[in-house]
């Protein structure tokens, strides 16, 4: 296990496979750590990527904070990107990794070549009498099969991300638009925690967006792993051969 400091924060990760390869940095969601990645790294590095798995602050070997907004999980990815100088990077994120991926991408985009987004946790657009956003409970089923007895996060990460997600956030989704790098977006389906409608909403706005639906739930790449890694290898291979177009 590898540790850099950024923005104060000392962030673990697990690095592998080929280091002049192309960086692909993995970003777990809320509840989980690097190690939810372990069956999928061996698929990239086979296929010739630098992996980094990183723990996000407040989980795992990373360390713990007074600060759990958004933003900052955001800045710590920046950070990481620029400390570690990575460049033609590709972002993985599941659920609140994926957010801090989009993020990223939107501050740092000369850094990043492309962006795979595992059941987004893309907050509300606006707050209606009709409109549902996702529940700290409804996000607290999606991510039970992550949690375990052995409890390795902070729990103030926990609530403070999910309490952030239910708000609704109308200058996330205007900034969609300008993310304009390749994305797949897959959703886990009716099953997931995350409404499909949605993902299919921020794959509209994305100029440059796929979505592929694989309907086991929020953790996709933990319940189907073998079509999780088929789609993902698949787009990055259209991605690395430059012949990629939304769908």
């Amino acid at each position: 296990m590898k540790s850099v400091v950024v923005n104060g924060v000392r962030l673990g990760y697990r690095e592998s496979g080929d280091p002049a390869g192309v960086p692909a940095v993995l970003l777990h969601g809320s509840g989980s750590s690097a190690r939810t990645w372990d069956r999928f790294t061996p698929r990239l590095t086979a296929a010739g990527y630098r992996t980094l798995a990183v723990d996000l602050r407040g989980h795992a070997t990373s360390d713990r904070s007074r600060d759990y907004t958004l933003r900052s999980i955001g800045d710590d990815v920046v950070g990481l990107l620029e400390t570690l100088d990575l460049r033609d990077t590709v972002l993985i994120g599941h659920s609140v990794g994926g957010y801090a991926a989009l993020d990223a991408a939107r501050r740092t985009p000369e850094r990043i070549a492309g962006l795979v987004l595992e059941d987004l946790a893309a907050p509300p657009r606006e707050r209606t009498r009709s409109a549902k956003g996702v529940s700290p409970r409804q996000v607290l089923t999606g991510v039970a099969g992550i949690l375990t007895v052995r409890r390795d996060y902070d729990l103030r990460a926990l609530a403070s991300l999910l309490r952030q997600l239910t708000r609704p956030d109308a200058r996330w989704w205007e900034d969609l638009a300008g993310v304009r790098h390749p994305a797949l977006l897959l959703s886990g389906g009716p099953a997931s925690c995350i409404p499909p409608r949605r993902l299919a909403e921020v794959a509209s706005l994305l100029p440059a967006a796929r979505l592929t639906t694989i309907p086991v739930g929020h953790r996709v790449h933990s319940l189907a792993p073998d079509r999780f890694a088929t789609e993902v290898l698949a787009f990055l291979d259209v991605m690395r051969c430059g012949s990629y177009e939304a769908a």
